[in-house]
């Protein structure tokens, strides 16, 4: 029996495939059923497939939760996730927490400075205190977050959220506004990384051996949403890093001694949502697998 079980929720970015207001080639192909449709970012992991614990609260929990049987309630009122933990305060990963309001027990978990954004926002005071206990965590202090299975949080690069951005903005911070989750169960060891600015040396050093990383895919080339006509901001300006390119991802991970590689958070712009493009095609020729919406990985 495996030790560690990851679900793929949600493999798009802020917005799905198709995005609601979007007519380009990726959304109209996946309206069509041409390519699949995708949901917003969002992972469950597990050690005993008993007791799941969701990663990030997009959106489209809801669905997400109706279309996997592992997350089904197993009772009149007895849900099988007994813990959710949200990796930055954006929309596309704590929204969801809306819809988990319903007199459910669970706890949560995330960074002091995500508590605090939670606590300042009263609408999420929906989540019944005396049911949803909120957990702040330190960086870098392992903490359990379902039976047999240890968690991590650790900064990476990135920017605040969107709805508190305000002068000068740098997309580039490390602190507790954005962070990456070590994962392990006995000797398995995976990392969830859904948004990051840029893969630094002491990143590079925490990744290495690791049995899996899910990374931040959002887009293939900085430019891309400029390229195609559908907006003004760059990868970098929304606090990611392209896939391709000199620095891009792909090369960044060179020499990092990683078994497997794992897409995640995919703007509805990029390429690699194709099947049959040749970009799609680079990506898994350098070893990167992309994820899909019901996609199970297993260590």
């Amino acid at each position: 029996m495996s030790r560690l079980r990851i679900l793929i929720l949600g493999s798009a970015a802020g917005g799905g495939l198709p995005q609601w207001n979007c007519g380009c080639r990726n959304c109209s192909k996946a309206r069509a059923g041409e390519i699949p449709t995708r949901t917003q970012s969002s992972i469950a992991v597990s050690a005993d497939g008993i007791s799941w614990a969701v990663i990030n609260a997009s959106p489209d929990i809801r669905e997400q939760i109706n279309r996997t049987p592992a997350l089904h309630p197993c009772g009149l009122r007895n849900s099988p996730i007994t813990s959710v933990l949200v990796t930055n305060g954006d929309i596309d990963h704590i929204a969801g927490l809306l819809t988990l309001r319903e007199s459910q027990c669970f706890t949560l978990f995330s960074t002091g400075e995500i508590a605090e954004l939670l606590h300042r926002n009263r609408i999420f005071d929906a989540l019944n205190r005396d049911q949803v206990a909120r957990r702040p965590v330190l960086l870098k202090q392992a903490f359990e977050l379902v039976p047999n299975l240890v968690a991590e949080l650790y900064p990476v690069p990135g920017k605040v959220p969107l709805f508190m951005e305000e002068g000068e903005l740098e997309t580039d911070l490390q602190g507790e506004q954005t962070v990456g989750v070590r994962l392990s169960s006995g000797d398995a060891v995976a990392h969830y990384i859904p948004g990051c600015a840029a893969l630094t040396d002491e990143l590079r050093g925490h990744l290495d051996g690791a049995g899996m990383v899910l990374f931040d895919g959002t887009v293939w080339q900085n430019n891309e949403m400029q390229a195609q006509g559908v907006g003004e901001k760059t990868g970098e300006r929304m606090g990611h890093m392209a896939i391709s390119g000199q620095e891009g991802t792909i090369a960044a991970f060179g020499g990092i001694d990683i078994e497997r590689k794992v897409f995640v958070h995919m703007n509805n712009t990029n390429p690699v949502l194709d099947p049959s493009t040749e970009e799609r095609r680079i990506a898994e020729a350098a070893g990167w697998t992309i994820s899909e919406d019901g996609m199970e990985l297993t260590l």
